[in-house]
C-alpha cells in the first residue's frame, strides 16, 4: 500500500498546489534496492519533465501503455508487465526504496516492457503525459484516510478524475481498487458524478478483481481474514 501524494485538496476536490506540493520519501534503500537503482535507473528509470513523454520513443515500439499511480514495492506491477509483453507499461512512486525494489525485480525477471518515475502522481499526470495516450491508469490501494477530517487528502476526487480522463484515450479505462469500504463508497460517488466515463460492472457498481490484476499477499490474507476488495474501472467515453 502506498502513499500516492502529499498533495491536498480542498471541499470541492480542487488540488491545492504548494510551493512544494510533495516530498519524495527517500527512506533507507538495502544493498539490492540502492544497487538496482544505480544499474537499472539507466534502462527503465524516467526523470520528470514538464515535457509530454514521447510513448513510441520511450519503449522503441507503438503499443497500449498501461501507468500505475503508487505501486508501492512493485512486485505486482512486475507481475502484470511480464504476464503481458504485449503491453507498455509505466509506474510512478514516491518512496525510494519502492522504487528501488521494483526495479530490481524488473531487472530478474527479465521485464522490458515497464518504465517507472520517482516523483509526484499529479504533476506527472498533468505535464508529462500526453492527452489521450493511455490505454488503462491503475490506482490500486491508495491511502484511505479513513478519518473524515482526512478524507479531503484522498486522491480521488473530482478533478482527479477529470485529469485521468484527459490522459486516457476515449475507450481507456480507469481501474481503481481497495480494501475499505468507506473508500470504496467515496470512489464510487466521484466516478458516477464524473463527466466522460462509464461504469463497466455489469452487475451492481463494483467489478470481479479482473484476471490482469494479480492478488497481492496482503489482499490473499485479507480474504482469507473476510476482508473485502472493492474494484471498480470505469471507461472514457468522450
Amino acid at each position: 500500500m502506498s502513499e500516492v501524494t502529499t498533495a491536498e485538496f480542498n471541499e470541492e476536490g480542487k488540488y491545492l498546489r504548494k510551493v512544494r506540493s510533495f516530498v519524495l520519501r527517500e527512506g533507507r534503500l538495502t544493498k539490492g534496492q540502492a544497487q538496482a537503482m544505480e544499474q537499472q535507473w539507466p534502462i527503465m528509470g524516467l526523470d520528470y519533465s514538464p515535457e509530454p513523454l514521447d510513448l513510441v520513443k520511450v519503449f522503441g515500439r507503438e503499443a497500449d501503455t498501461v501507468l500505475e499511480i503508487g505501486f508501492g514495492m512493485g512486485a505486482s506491477l512486475v507481475e502484470m508487465a511480464k504476464a503481458a509483453p504485449e503491453l507498455n507499461f509505466i509506474g510512478i512512486e514516491v518512496h525510494k526504496p519502492g522504487v528501488g525494489a521494483c526495479l530490481a525485480d524488473a531487472a530478474e525477471a527479465g521485464v522490458t516492457n515497464l518504465r517507472v518515475f520517482h516523483h509526484d502522481a499529479i504533476e506527472v499526470l498533468e505535464n508529462s503525459i500526453q492527452s489521450g495516450s493511455l490505454a488503462r491508469v491503475q490506482l490500486f490501494f491508495p491511502d484511505p484516510w479513513h478519518k473524515k477530517r482526512h478524507h479531503k487528502r484522498r486522491i480521488v476526487q473530482p478533478e482527479f478524475a477529470q485529469l485521468i480522463r484527459r490522459c486516457l484515450k476515449v475507450g481507456g479505462v480507469f481501474h481503481l481498487a481497495t480494501d475499505w469500504e468507506n473508500y470504496s463508497e467515496h470512489m464510487l460517488e466521484v466516478m458516477s458524478a464524473a463527466p466522460g466515463y462509464k461504469n463497466q460492472a455489469q452487475e451492481g457498481d463494483f467489478v470481479p478483481r479482473p484476471d490482469h490484476r494479480p492478488l497481492t499477499k496482503f489482499e490473499a490474507r485479507g480474504h482469507r481474514l473476510g476482508h473485502g476488495v472493492w474494484d471498480l474501472m470505469f471507461e472514457r467515453t468522450e
